[in-house]
């Protein structure tokens, strides 16, 4: 299962046994919450089958899409890389989805006594994050140049 996820692929098969082992499979009907901005971070989530829509509420505007995402991606490592910080969105099934949740306190320890993995998924989460980070940047250019016309 995990080597549909882009996050693990290429990781060698003890890692991949090492992460399993931590995984809990969770469902969620289309329209619930995973979980809301400002929940406290306890996990990254990995989606199997389906889609999750990442999204924030704006005042007076109502929710606002940020992605969505289908299977083979994931969401939430923000919580994986700060300490103790809110989610910065609501994650929302956006049709029934079947996901592995990977607890926050788990793969940190075992990123702790596995440097040679720990290396590899904060690499990739950099390279996510970057990724995430340039989309939002292109969508601000993209309101402000509309909002001049």
């Amino acid at each position: 299962m995990l080597r549909q996820v882009s996050l693990f692929e290429g990781l060698l098969p003890l890692h991949l046994r090492r992460i399993s082992a931590l995984c809990q499979e969770v469902q969620f009907k289309t329209g619930q919450s995973v979980f809301g901005h400002g929940d406290q971070g306890d996990g990254l989530y990995l989606i199997l089958e389906g889609a999750v829509r990442i999204s924030r509420s704006v005042s007076g505007i109502g929710e606002e899409a940020l992605a969505v995402l289908k299977p083979g991606q994931y969401f939430g490592e923000m919580s994986i890389v700060e300490d103790d910080m809110p989610r910065s969105a609501d994650a929302i099934a956006h049709e029934n989805s079947r996901l592995l949740k990977l607890p926050k306190d788990d793969l940190r320890d075992l990123m702790f006594v596995d440097r040679e993995l720990a290396y590899e998924l904060l690499w990739r989460f950099v390279r996510t994050l970057s990724s995430r980070l340039r989309e939002s940047n292109d969508r601000l250019l993209m309101l402000t140049v509309s909002s001049k016309f």
